[in-house]
């Protein structure tokens, strides 16, 4: 099926219908695409300032209102417990397990937090030559826990996670230029090769997604990612959060030519 040039309503219908269950990537081609961290409202105001400390890897597109599972910006009338293919609990930091709806997880003291997701400058980078490995090979992003330090803010503290991309030497450059114009979207590299350096030991065996191919005259490129939370999540140990499983994004209606400088 033909998920790139279909709607994200569509997407979303097939999502919440149980016909589409895996990763996002390369679905709507031209629509951004979001990370989800559901927290008590207890926590809310911390990640809130965690975020806005953070702007790399955890850049705001949309805060729900206390108790409302239904979007109202990013994608109006989105149901946000059912309208994304797999999610994850986590009780004091650890995971309780992977859900396809989180209707029964619901309580009226949770904040829905949206976050821009690297998906969606991808289609920007294919239009463009650039391309994108996970998405040839059917699979889903490699993601990295890093040693690159967050800003701490009330309870939540931890490193960045950023997700990784071979690219042809020789269009790095377009690369950088292409994602940076989109901040909200995690915007440019936040390293280029050398992934020792940001205490990746092992490129073979991501921590989260799948390891994609490096052919000869490639460099991995690394960027922000918005599986950050989910780190953090797990060294802060609040006693409840729900997110969405890696890769498995909510599909907004927002353009990504809205979320450029």
């Amino acid at each position: 099926m033909d998920y790139y040039h279909m709607k994200p309503q569509e997407i979303r219908k097939l999502i919440s219908e149980g016909k589409i269950t895996g990763p996002t990537a390369g679905m709507s081609g031209g629509y951004a695409q979001a990370n989800l961290v559901i927290i008590p409202k207890k926590y809310a105001y911390d990640f809130l300032l965690f975020t806005q400390r953070n702007p790399r890897s955890c850049p705001i597109l949309e805060v729900g209102d206390v108790g409302d599972r239904y979007l109202k910006t990013i994608a109006p009338g989105c149901d946000i417990a059912k309208e994304i293919p797999k999610y994850r609990l986590y009780e004091h930091g650890e995971l309780k397990g992977e859900f396809q709806d989180v209707s029964d997880l619901w309580r009226e003291d949770l904040v829905s937090f949206l976050i821009g997701c690297s998906f969606s400058f991808e289609a920007d980078l294919l239009e463009a030559g650039v391309p994108v490995r996970h998405i040839e090979e059917g699979c889903n992003v490699p993601m990295y826990k890093t040693n690159i330090p967050c800003a701490p803010a009330g309870v939540f503290h931890g490193n960045m996670v950023v997700s990784m991309r071979p690219i042809p030497y020789d269009l790095i450059p377009k690369a950088v230029l292409i994602t940076g114009d989109m901040p909200k979207v995690h915007g440019a590299p936040i390293h280029i090769g050398a992934p020792e350096v940001i205490g990746i030991t092992d490129l073979l065996h991501p921590d989260f997604g799948d390891m994609v191919t490096i052919h000869e005259g490639e460099v991995p490129v690394f960027w922000p990612c918005g599986v950050t939370p989910q780190n953090v999540i797990m060294d802060s140990k609040p006693d409840f959060c729900i997110t969405h499983a890696p890769g498995h994004m909510l599909v907004t209606d927002v353009k990504n030519i809205n979320l450029k400088y």
